[in-house]
């Protein structure tokens, strides 16, 4: 790989950004096209697909092979709560970076979620230090409007490929109107998934647990067609 690529590469894996190495195998020439040029290089739509599937190869045309980087896929769940502890192991089987954080030091206990990232903190001050990003999903399980809406409120802002809240359709309408008036617009608010997870019908923790996770691999994985015809 050439220096030059090399450099830029290092420098978007640590900002926890999308790059792809462009190789024509004729020549052996290369270039990156890293998060600000994707939306702009001549291979965009081919570019925007392989970031999206996260899948390195050969184009149809036999001499071009895209290297897709893709920052690993993160779940910050807000609420050390039943549907957490059910859900943790399942995301890191999922391939999850998996966190929670709540500031009830009652529920965010090691001992409740042993061997990953814990944080007894208000959101506010964990999210300061580890911001959220477009490889991020945020899911809300508090039902505490005091815990759970500024994050909601930042994982909008962070274009996170997820944002979901745990509630019922009463809950969230009363939701979306403390949203609306900290300023958050209609297409922001339509970009929150509540009730939380794919309707099956859940019950239990465990249950819910699954249904989050679905609905947040459908978020990362499908294509914006596949999720309008699901819709």
């Amino acid at each position: 790989m050439h220096k030059d690529v090399l450099i830029r590469l290092n420098q978007a894996r640590q900002n926890r950004q999308p790059a792809v190495v462009v190789t024509d195998t004729d020549n052996g020439e290369q270039r990156i096209v890293d998060a600000p040029g994707i939306g702009t290089d001549s291979l965009s739509q081919i570019i925007a697909e392989r970031l999206r599937t996260g899948k390195s190869g050969m184009l149809e045309d036999g001499h071009t092979f895209l290297m897709v980087h893709v920052p690993p896929p993160r779940l910050v769940v807000i609420g050390a709560v039943h549907i957490s502890q059910a859900l943790a192991p399942m995301a890191r089987l999922a391939g999850f970076d998996m966190a929670v954080i709540d500031p009830r030091t009652a529920f965010a206990t090691p001992e409740r979620f042993p061997d990953m990232p814990l944080h007894a903190d208000w959101p506010q001050d964990v999210l300061h230090n580890e911001p959220l990003d477009a490889y991020t999903a945020l899911a809300a399980l508090t039902h505490d409007p005091k815990i759970d809406d500024l994050p909601l409120l930042a994982a909008i802002k962070a274009n996170c490929f997820y944002v979901g809240a745990l509630g019922s359709r009463k809950t969230h309408a009363m939701r979306i109107e403390r949203l609306r008036g900290q300023g958050a617009c209609e297409d922001d608010l339509a970009r929150i998934h509540a009730p939380i997870g794919f309707d099956i019908g859940a019950q239990s923790p465990a249950e819910i647990a699954v249904a989050v996770l679905a609905e947040i691999i459908a978020a990362l994985r499908q294509s914006p067609a596949q999720k309008r015809a699901a819709a």
